[in-house]
Formats: structure tokens, sequence, C-alpha cells
């Protein structure tokens, strides 16, 4: 039986079998060459067992998978369609797709110093992932782009993105000559305790989302079938390549037509906070469902920054009324918003914390209950609020549930190891966010 293996450009065999690359398809674009499976006749390239003639655009309609067949013999086209086993036969609401890089997150156990550390606990995370994760696990049909490098470390986060259900096949795997540094982005997590706070070390620089030339990704192709796209500060934080690319994706969107949803998600290691500011008001005009009320520009006289901005003096704890008049002014300013949440923290230790949220929808500004825990994992709890939100406003929750059922996923996640909210249980969260009576844990 003739098992030939042809070459990345369908021209000539090899006899040593499946190539080194297995790329991920880039939505749009002829299709990204990778190792050739089988019996591939010329002119067929692949990529992790999925294959499309070349030249022809890939969608999610048009994608198929081939057996491995012995060369000469006929193959039978399969349509690949994703299946989220935790919907049980139910339609998911609306189709989720996000995009960000996924970051491999290295920590000392027992909550030890780094400069003490002999072993580290490795798990991958990343603020965009760690919403597609938690929607995915509560049984919305979400979808997860970025580009990591085609190695084990890259293989691997795709692989945890994709037991939690999430849906990754708009995933770039790189090659060396796309992303030349070859790395996944990496952050070591200092966990607090006590009076001690939590500290983060990036080692993100180079990364393969950075590298990859973004600009080649066709949108069009990349959101269609979707009907609701979030997005983070944290990437365009990255370099301009990602800043650029993160613009086109919000602009993309509003003409698609989705729901676009935005966090802007300060991170002081990466950016000023003037730049920041900058940046993030930029996206404004496009989003309609904002978490958080930083970094962004809110001027009081647009013709005369020295006037200052409206969010001047409001301290980090506000009352009602200070956060419903900067909820009131946003939504003048940007009447697109249909929705702008945020959480508000209270710190009592390294290890004991307190959580509520503001809401303004539908012209009022509601305010949850007040929640107090036991920390165990803090890293994750806004992605865990933004995603309940979403959920809840993806099922048609009233405002008042929507935001305690978004506060209470975060609760929830910070009893939880690593950085995303691997909760598989709606009625747990209901149950959670309808106590009348603080937490304690």
């Amino acid at each position: 039986m003739d098992r030939t293996f042809w070459d990345r450009a369908g021209n000539t065999p090899r006899p040593d079998g499946l190539q080194e690359h297995f790329d991920i398809f880039q939505g749009g674009r002829a299709a990204v060459p990778g190792a050739v499976l089988p019996g591939r006749p010329p002119g067929f390239l692949c990529g992790m067992h999925l294959a499309i003639p070349a030249g022809m655009p890939y969608n999610r309609s048009n994608i198929r998978q081939y057996a491995a067949v012995p060369h000469n013999e006929q193959e039978v086209p399969v349509f690949m369609e994703h299946y989220n086993p935790i919907l049980q036969g139910q339609q998911s609401p609306q189709k989720f797709i996000t995009i960000g890089e996924v970051m491999l997150r290295l920590t000392p156990p027992n909550y030890e110093k780094i400069r003490m550390a002999s072993s580290f606990e490795a798990c991958y995370g990343g603020s965009e992932a760690n919403i597609a994760l938690a929607l995915a696990n509560l049984g919305v049909d979400s979808t997860f782009f970025s580009v990591v490098p085609n190695n084990s470390l890259g293989k691997s986060a795709v692989r945890w993105l994709r037991s939690n259900d999430v849906h990754c096949t708009p995933m770039i795997l790189s090659t060396k000559e796309q992303t030349p540094t070859h790395r996944l982005g990496t952050y070591y997590l200092e966990t607090g305790y006590g009076i001690r706070p939590s500290k983060v070390i990036y080692d993100r620089m180079h990364s393969a989302l950075t590298e990859y030339d973004l600009s080649t990704v066709d949108l069009d192709e990349l959101f269609d079938g979707f009907d609701w796209l979030h997005l983070s500060g944290i990437t365009p934080a990255l370099n301009q390549n990602c800043a650029d690319f993160i613009l086109r994706c919000l602009r993309t969107a509003k003409e698609k037509g989705l729901t676009v949803s935005f966090d802007g998600n300060f991170r002081s290691q990466l950016w000023s906070w003037e730049a920041a500011r900058d940046y993030c008001t930029l996206c404004l005009p496009y989003v309609d469902v904002l978490f958080g009320i930083e970094p962004y520009h809110l001027w009081k006289d647009e013709g005369d920054h020295s006037k200052g901005d409206w969010k001047d003096g409001v301290p980090l704890q506000p009352s009602y009324e200070q956060q419903d008049e900067i909820f009131q002014r946003f939504v003048e300013r940007y009447p697109n918003l249909k929705c702008i949440g945020r959480h508000v923290r209270y710190v009592h230790s390294g290890s004991e914390n307190s959580l509520k949220a503001f809401m303004w929808y539908e012209d009022h500004t509601f305010e949850s209950r007040l929640y107090t825990f036991n920390v165990l994992d803090r890293v994750g709890g806004g992605d865990a609020f933004a995603s309940g939100l979403i959920y809840a406003m993806m099922h048609g929750y009233r405002p008042m549930d929507m935001i305690n059922f978004a506060v209470a996923s975060s609760v929830i996640k910070h009893t939880i190891h690593g950085d995303a909210n691997i909760t598989d249980d709606v009625e747990s969260i209901r149950n959670l966010m309808n106590m009348s009576y603080d937490i304690k844990r």
C-alpha cells in the first residue's frame, strides 16, 4: 500500500513522513502551509488533520476533515462541526468569540516567594482565554482566537482550551518563519498571604501573537456566524501590531452587527496610564457592553482638558450616587453603550476580600449585594465577573439578577486555583447570588 507523503507545496513526495509543522488555518487566507496528510494530492495543504484545497479561503462551512488514506485512493470529505457536550442538546443562545493571548502561568506552591521556590506549578491563562473557558463551561458556544508557537507549549495551551470545550478551530500554530522568536507568553505569579500582597512578573515580549503579521487575518471570515465579540485592553498593550489589529476587530465587528464587549484591563507593566487612556478611548464608539470605567478619557470639556475628567476625585469604592453620575456621563458621551458593569473590591488582607458591583442598564444604575470571602486564588476574578455578566445578558436575566450573577461568578473564582473560573454548574452560582447575607469561606 502506497503511503506517499507530499511536501508543503504539494510538489514532490517526501519519504520522511509528516512534516514538523502543523498549522491551523487563518480565516480568509489561502490554506496556511502545514504538514501534508498521507495520500494528499498536489495542491492540497492541511494542518491539525484539517484539509482544504490550496487557495480556498477558510471558513466554518467549507472546512473538511480528511482521513489519512493510501495514495491514489478516493478521500471522502466530512463536515467539521464544533460541539459542546455541556449543551446537552440545548441551543446556545448566541455564538461567542474572543481574541487575546493565552499564556503559561508559573506559580511557587504553598504561597512561597519566587526567590525561595525550588519548583513551580504550571497552568495556562490569559484574560480573554479565561472568559472563553468560563462561558464554555457554562454551556455557551465559545470560540477563542490567538497565535501560539508550533511547539509543545503552544499545543498544550490549545489542548487546555479544547479540554474545557472551547472551540479552537481559528487558532494559528505559527512556524518559526512566521514568528522568529517562537515563544509562548509566560508570567510568574507570587501568591500573597495575609498582609503580603500578590505580585506578577511578565515574560511575554516577542511572543507568537506579537510577532505574527496580524494584518493578514481576514476578519470577515473570522467573525462569520458569531453574535458576540469580547476584547480587552491587554492585547493592544503588547505592541503596535496588536493595537492596530484590535481596532480593526472592533470596526469589523460593528460592521457585521456583532455585540461587542470590552474590558480596559489596565496593566501598568505593559504600558503607561496615559497611553492606555488614549487608546482605550478610541475603542469606546464601537462598544456595546463596557467593563470598568478606566482607563478612558471622559473630559468635562473636549476643547479644554484643563477642566479635568469627570472621573477625577471619584474614590475606588464609590457611593451609589457617585457611580451613577459617572455612568450617566459615559452614556451621554457614548450613546452606543447598552450596559456598563464594574466590580468594586474591598481588600481586608491578602487572604480576605469583599466584592460588590455596579451596573448601568436600561437607563438605571443597579447595585449588587456585598460578598465577603477568603481568597484561594485572586487571579482571574475580573474575568469571571465579565463572563458572568455576559452569560446573564445572553440568557435574558433580570437586571438585578444579571449583576448579582456576575459578582457571584467572581466570588466562586476566588475559591478555584488557576486563572479561569472552571465552574460548570450554573445553579451553584445562582444559589450563591441569591443568598441574602455575606459569604464567609
